[in-house]
Order: structure tokens, then sequence, then C-alpha cells
């Protein structure tokens, strides 16, 4: 049971919600883990889900746009998978995908553009898996008593548990807002929260919770799903993805079109002068004083574990 499991969670953070059909188990996630850097689930035997969603960058992978296994440009940028145990959808644009395990289909199935390009392939990589004895090991540990253990279904699961562990909560914010260590931030970074959380700046109505995303907004506000809300980039309503770790995933926006923090309050701060395109975003330019603050603030989100592909072994998370 998914509740047998042994989460090892920062403080202030609740225990991830679970399809009950893919329980968590020690062996499905170290099997996860080594299938998300496994090249051969491409068409060109050379790319992973890593290759999009590095760890040196925090699941992200630095480029504007992201690129499939065949160097074709997929339309966004890719998301950074920081606490993606916690999201209520997954996507830029997809408020209909609600699981990690529905989410995965699209990177590995989809044909235009391609991503990894599984389709029509997803049978004889399995068998390819099968025929290797640690993989055929692994696999059947995690998915016990079933006959046929590598299918593209368990596949799908096991980078799905190990995704869920990819959880990230000890950055100075959190050591001073959870851990009471007053001096985790400097007092720039402070004058930064107390703006971010203001009514003025509007920054915490969409990047909103412990995780500083959208999920915990109303069901159904003016734009949309919860997760979903406008960036004033003239883009519709697009998810509001978490800023855990923003520091280390530029460029930002769903396009990439800003290449520093800095660029992206330059751009919530000049939509205050403009006609507002939603009620939630900022009522009154920032000074440079303000902006410089803001950027602070948002750095102090970083967990210094972001860029390892077991954030528990690097000591970010207390047992619970």
């Amino acid at each position: 049971m998914a509740a047998d499991y042994a989460w090892r969670l920062p403080r202030g953070f609740p225990v991830p919600a679970v399809p009950a059909d893919n329980p968590m188990s020690p062996a499905k996630v170290e099997l996860g883990r080594r299938l998300f850097f496994e090249p051969r689930l491409s068409v060109t035997g050379r790319y992973s889900c890593a290759s999009c969603h590095d760890p040196g960058r925090s699941y992200a992978d630095g480029r504007a746009q992201a690129r499939g296994a065949t160097g074709q440009t997929l339309p966004h940028n890719a998301m950074a998978l920081v606490n993606v145990a916690y999201n209520i959808s997954f996507g830029w644009d997809a408020p209909r995908l609600r699981s990690l395990e529905a989410q995965m289909l699209v990177p590995l199935m989809n044909e235009h553009p391609v991503e990894l390009g599984l389709r029509g392939r997803a049978a004889a990589v399995c068998a390819q898996l099968a025929q290797q004895p640690e993989y055929a090991r692994s696999f059947a540990q995690a998915f016990p008593g079933e006959a046929t253990p590598v299918t593209l279904a368990n596949l799908i699961r096991a980078i799905a548990a190990f995704e869920r562990t990819l959880i990230f909560g000890r950055s100075p914010f959190d050591r001073y807002v959870f851990e009471g260590e007053h001096t985790a931030l400097s007092p720039q970074a402070k004058r930064g929260m107390a703006l971010f959380f203001s009514a003025r700046a509007g920054c915490s109505s969409c990047h909103s919770g412990f995780n500083f995303a959208g999920n915990w907004r109303d069901a159904h506000g003016p734009t949309g799903p919860a997760s979903f809300a406008d960036n004033g980039t003239g883009a519709g309503a697009l998810r509001v993805p978490t800023l855990r770790n923003v520091a280390l995933t530029a460029p930002y926006m769903h396009d990439g079109r800003f290449a520093s923090l800095a660029a992206v309050v330059v751009h919530y701060s000049t939509l205050a002068a403009a006609p507002l395109h939603d009620q939630r975003l900022p009522r009154s330019p920032f000074s440079a004083d303000e902006r410089a603050a803001l950027v602070a603030f948002l750095e102090s989100l970083t967990d210094p574990c972001a860029t390892q592909v077991d954030p528990l072994a690097c000591g970010t998370a207390a047992a619970r």
C-alpha cells in the first residue's frame, strides 16, 4: 500500500497523494530512477527523460523551448519536475492531465512533434529490457506476483513513482519559516517576501501554498481551473508553475522568453501600468529596490540539494 512507503518529508510538507493502482515502494522508485535516465526509451537511443529534465538544472533543461529526441522543437519550455508529486494537473496547457502516469504518455508517444518517440516501439523496447537480467530482476521486485512485469504500463508506473520522490523543501525560506532560523534570510530577501505576499504585488495570489504553485486557488476562477492563470504574455491561461528552485530553471515563462528572474520581475512590474489582464497581477510598478528584493526572495527558494538525483540522500528532508 502507498501508506506503507516511508516518506521522508521536509517540515511543513504533507504526504503526497498516490494513485491506488500505483502504490509506492523502494523497489519501484529505484527502477523508475534507472528508467528516467534510460536512453533506449527514445527512438534515437540517445535521449531520455533526463534530457529535458536534467537534475543539474533542477529537472529543467536550460532551453527556451524543449527539444525532442529527433531535434524537433517543442511548443513549450520544459517545466521543472520540482515537487511534482503535489501537482493537481500537468503540462503548461493540459488541465485534463491529472496524474503523472497520464502525463507520461505525452512525451513517450507524441509524434507531432516527436519527444521520445516510443510509439510503435513499446513492445520491442519492453522485450529488450526483459532480456537483461538486471532489468528483469528489478521489474519483478517492483511488481511482485505479475507473470509479465516488464510492460509499458509498469515502466510508466515506475518512472512516476520516482518522480514523486523529487521533493525539495529545505531552502533558506524553509529554514526561516519552518525551522525558526531567523538568519536564514537576508534583510533584502525578507523585504522581498513581504512584498511577494502583499496584495499590492499579487504574486502569492497565483504562486500560493507551501509549493508556491497554482494548486490552492479556487477550483474555478476567472481564467479557468485552479492551476491556470494569465501570465501577461498574451498566451491565455497557462499552468502556474512552482517557484521552488526557480533560480536554477532559467529561462522563464512557457516559451522561455525571459533569461533572468530580474527580467520576469520587470515584466510583471510593467503590467501594473497597463490594462490588467488578470486582477491578481501587480497593482502598481515596483521600484528598483523592490525588484531587487523580490529577486532576492525568489533566490531564497532554492534547496541546497536541488541538483541531486536523490534529494533525500542529500539530507534535504527530515524523516517523518
